[in-house]
């Protein structure tokens, strides 16, 4: 691969990285807003049920089915036939969106009673409980519509090399929830009997958000919305029949990791709070999913289509490679530290108000296993859109069958002797065998990546990260013991400590072992840091 390629990649994956971070901030915000205002009780099981159904949908179109579909084709068309009939291609697109999108919605409005009563039977046994989730159900549905076009414009700009907007652009979500969060609790009296409900009413604020955000750099890259009349018109064309062929199987192929956590939520309806707290532990995940792996995947896409137009096999599996070495780079001492540091990175972020010492105990553990497949849920998310870039579709569907199949499998024998953690513990060895499986398809599809090398580099970069946690196990012990009382600020500085303490002793783990990617992702990140606060 290209050194160009190799820093167009880091480049754009850490640009990325940086408006994600700022929205999953802003998303750990408004968990602590649940959190001190809801605690893990009825209220905050009924909108975790409620907002997965929408969610389940929206995970697919923003992070995968609509960015794997579209991209490609976008790219292909502009490097064949120019950026006016790329721009063309995108109007049809969106007008596909719109019809399908809003059948979908209205009929999650009309079936939610059925839905939630399928998904959550074991709801029905606390009075109100189901009850309150349809509710909610129905005032959240049309959020999938708002954030459908969303991801559409992210896929549009993301095709055109443009990533932070797109990036930020959840954000708005997640500021919308806090607003409406601090409304509450300023004065909860004018938010009726169950506030809960204006936190449904946020995420549609929030959805409407995300599309206004990303609406003036569309402009600025040159697209015009052209109203087209007539179905044959709009499916009738080569580029949209192509984007939707690929978006099923696409969708299917990235859908594992979501589809496993709708999985766990049915499996844990049925144990009290077990649904709040996978959600507060998973919501911890996909910080760094979301900093590392989406953002990897989303810079990486454009790259191997265009590789891939171009003919040249040697710089598609060199990109993939270096793409995947950067996701085990960084997500590896991720989920390590998240594993090691579980309890004081809950007790910090969450307890408080409604939230107790054993919703963090409970949250805890949940993270911990989940933690186990940190590395592979993000690979996926790299190595998925690769299949389709190259036009190969069956081998990422089949796999992510088979990986919900052994999840599904897995939670009815672990759920037993192990109650909520096992099905944490179960969605992490699915989505190992997912990325293994993906690897092993791959190499048939495109030849080696060099697995004896990427494996190699995932022990040198596992010994690095657990140096790194055992320093900060260490330093956060030591501090934690020097300092008297558990508020807050020793909470903040005992953590702090302990990160920044990990965080060297990673980068010096990482040189001695020769693992150029992580003081190079690290380096880069912290330099754009440095410029935009200058």
């Amino acid at each position: 691969m290209g050194q160009a390629t190799r820093d167009g990649i880091v480049r754009s994956a850490s640009l990325m990285s940086l408006a994600t971070m700022a929205s999953r901030i802003l998303g750990l915000v408004r968990e602590q807003f649940f959190a001190f205002l809801f605690g893990a009780g009825m209220a905050t099981d009924a909108f975790n049920v409620a907002f997965r159904i929408p969610n389940l949908l929206r995970d697919l179109f923003a992070e995968g089915a609509m960015s794997s579909a579209f991209v490609p084709t976008f790219t292909g068309t502009t490097t064949r036939d120019g950026l006016p009939a790329a721009w063309r291609l995108a109007n049809l697109v969106l007008h596909a969106l719109l019809i399908i999108v809003s059948f979908i919605v209205l009929a999650g409005i009309f079936w939610a009673e059925e839905i939630v009563g399928l998904y959550a039977a074991g709801f029905g046994s606390i009075p109100g409980k189901l009850e309150l989730t349809v509710e909610l159900t129905r005032i959240m549905m049309p959020f999938l519509l708002l954030v459908a076009l969303a991801a559409w414009a992210m896929g549009c700009l993301n095709a055109r090399g443009r990533f932070f907007v797109p990036a930020l652009a959840p954000a708005m979500f997640n500021l919308a929830t806090i607003l409406i969060g601090i409304g509450i609790w300023l004065r909860r009296d004018l938010f009726g009997p169950q506030p809960i409900i204006w936190m449904a009413i946020a995420a549609i604020l929030g959805g409407a958000g995300q599309i206004a955000l990303q609406i003036p750099l569309l402009r600025r890259e040159g697209f015009r919305l052209r109203i087209v009349t007539g179905i044959g018109r709009i499916f009738g064309d080569p580029g949209v029949k192509r984007i939707l062929t690929l978006m099923l199987p696409a969708t299917i192929g990235l859908a594992a990791t979501q589809i496993n956590i709708f999985v766990n939520t049915y499996f844990a309806a049925s144990i009290p709070s077990a649904v709040s707290w996978l959600n507060y532990s998973f919501r911890l995940m996909q910080l760094p999913i979301g900093l590392f792996g989406v953002a990897i995947a989303a810079a990486t896409l454009p790259a191997v289509s265009r590789h891939v137009a171009e003919e040249d096999p040697a710089e598609f599996r060199s990109t993939l490679k270096h793409s995947l070495r950067l996701v085990f780079a960084i997500n590896v001492p991720a989920s390590l530290g998240l594993a090691l540091l579980a309890v004081p990175i809950i007790r910090l972020i969450f307890e408080r108000g409604e939230f107790g010492a054993a919703d963090t105990e409970a949250t805890a553990a949940a993270l911990r296993y989940y933690a186990i497949g940190l590395f592979a849920y993000s690979g996926v998310k790299v190595m998925v859109p690769a299949f389709y870039a190259l036009g190969r579709t069956r081998a990422p569907v089949a796999i992510s069958i088979l990986s919900v199949g052994v999840n599904v499998v897995l939670n009815m024998i672990l759920i037993g002797p192990m109650g909520f953690r096992g099905l944490a513990l179960a969605t992490s060895l699915a989505s190992l065998l997912n990325l293994f499986l993906l690897l092993v398809f791959m190499r048939r599809a495109a030849g080696s990546l060099g697995e004896a090398s990427l494996l190699g580099a995932l022990v040198r970069i596992s010994l690095a990260g657990a140096a790194m946690g055992i320093a900060a196990v260490a330093v956060h012990g030591w501090i934690s013991g020097a300092l008297s009382g558990a508020g807050v600020g020793a909470q903040i500085l005992s953590l702090g400590l302990a990160i920044f303490a990990g965080i060297g002793v990673l980068l010096a783990a990482g040189r001695v072992l020769g693992v150029e990617e992580i003081g190079g992702a690290l380096g880069t990140l912290l330099a754009r840091l440095r410029r935009r606060s200058g």
